[in-house]
């Protein structure tokens, strides 16, 4: 006779386990302490075997007959139900093993074991581990687009379009090397491509008039900060290489005789070596700052310890104590016063790209540009050199005074 919910709730322990058959191979075992378990006896190739299918209540009559059910049909194709339980245990735990957390930080020792530079290292452990930390324990392969969405929405509302941007791009490079590696089936993330809003792309403040840029020029040179720190403004201005790329200088880098100075692939946002012509007033603020940092690696070293560099700000905010304002000129802004002013005065536009370190799409002629035009760029760093000097001793640009009132 077929159990009933009446008849499990009410079944009473004795001083040996109890029996109380369902049927068709299920049942019910109450233990002398009181505890109901389910389980299915069945044959399998001839050999009579049993199931464990759970503990009442947890599992209710109803979910033990569903289970059965299940069990019989893994029988009906010729699968045993221990064996088969068996597995999905043992791939329940490999799932868990195989978290998003572990696999971003597989991806982030590929990123360090390719030569990444240090700063694309850290940015990439803020996103995956502080950022995605609410799915750093899921299993990977269980992870849907939905919960990504979620995650990237609560960084949006934020006001951090851009960093949601990125986030979704480094998730996606995590799920790829999870397919990659058998420890996921798809990369959820590219079903929310156009789900965020694109960031407001702001382009950073630059001085792009000539005698606006001597009094900055001007205001550099009467500076009272930390020497190394005015010293490298007057680099970057004079270079016009990445900001990151003149905090990060290394003595070994430069080659006075040459006067060249040459950034390792890893520290350029192209991934490339990039060698820049030194002027001679380049070399000059070398020779200036250099006994300054004699027992540093770094040429330009931070105020604080000369192991380390020129923090991300120091820049900017050397800048604001100047008078200038965010929306008047960054330290990036150095580029685009070079690019700018360059391109005006006619100078080659493919010398000056070169001279930023832009690469081009064009396989062949990013070679050309690289070998050809070394000694224009030799040229155009050294006359560019020249035209800050003339700059500095432009006039100031008058102030624009306001039209006299017609008020009465």
């Amino acid at each position: 006779m077929a159990l009933s919910n009446f008849s499990v709730e009410n079944a009473k322990p004795a001083a040996k386990p109890v029996k109380f058959s369902d049927g068709d191979g299920l049942y019910l075992v109450v233990q002398p302490n009181g505890s109901k378990l389910w389980r299915l006896k069945y044959s399998f190739h001839g050999k009579e075997r049993s199931l464990s299918m759970g503990i009442y209540p947890a599992v209710s009559l109803a979910d033990a007959r569903a289970r059965r059910d299940d069990a019989k049909r893994l029988l009906a194709h010729d699968v045993d139900p221990s064996v088969q339980k068996k597995l999905d245990r043992l791939a329940g735990e490999a799932a868990s093993r195989n978290t998003f957390g572990l696999v971003a930080e597989e991806y982030v020792d590929n990123l360090r074991l390719r030569g990444r530079a240090e700063i694309t290292i850290t940015k990439n452990k803020w996103l995956l581990q502080e950022l995605a930390a609410p799915i750093a324990n899921r299993p990977i392969a269980d992870i849907t687009a939905a919960e990504i969405l979620d995650l990237l929405k609560r960084v949006e509302r934020s006001g951090r379009r851009e960093t949601a941007r990125r986030m979704r791009s480094t998730i996606s490079a995590v799920f790829r090397l999870a397919v990659a590696t058998l420890r996921a089936t798809n990369d959820p993330t590219y079903a929310l491509r156009g789900a965020l809003v694109p960031p407001n792309v702001k382009p950073r403040a630059a001085i792009t008039d000539e005698r606006q840029l001597g009094g900055l020029l001007r205001s550099i040179d009467a500076f009272h900060g930390w020497p190394t720190l005015k010293a490298a403004l007057k680099f970057c201005a004079l270079t016009f290489a990445r900001p990151g790329e003149v905090r990060g200088a290394k003595r070994s880098e430069f080659n006075f005789d040459k006067a060249v100075w040459r950034i390792s692939a890893e520290r350029t946002k192209m991934r490339r070596s990039h060698d820049i012509p030194l002027s001679r007033q380049a070399l000059a603020v070398l020779r200036e700052v250099w006994p300054m940092s004699a027992d540093s690696e770094l040429v330009f070293p931070s105020i604080t310890s000369t192991k380390k560099w020129l923090s991300e700000n120091s820049f900017n905010s050397a800048l604001r104590r100047m008078g200038y304002t965010q929306e008047e000129m960054t330290s990036h802004g150095f580029r685009s016063s070079a690019s700018t002013i360059l391109n005006e005065h006619g100078f080659n536009p493919d010398v000056i790209e070169a001279a930023l370190g832009h690469q081009s799409d064009n396989p062949v002629r990013r070679a050309y540009n690289r070998a050809i035009y070394w000694p224009e760029r030799v040229a155009l760093m050294q006359t560019w050199a020249d035209m800050l000097d003339e700059f500095r001793r432009l006039e100031p640009a008058p102030l624009l005074l306001a039209p006299p009132s017609t008020s009465t």
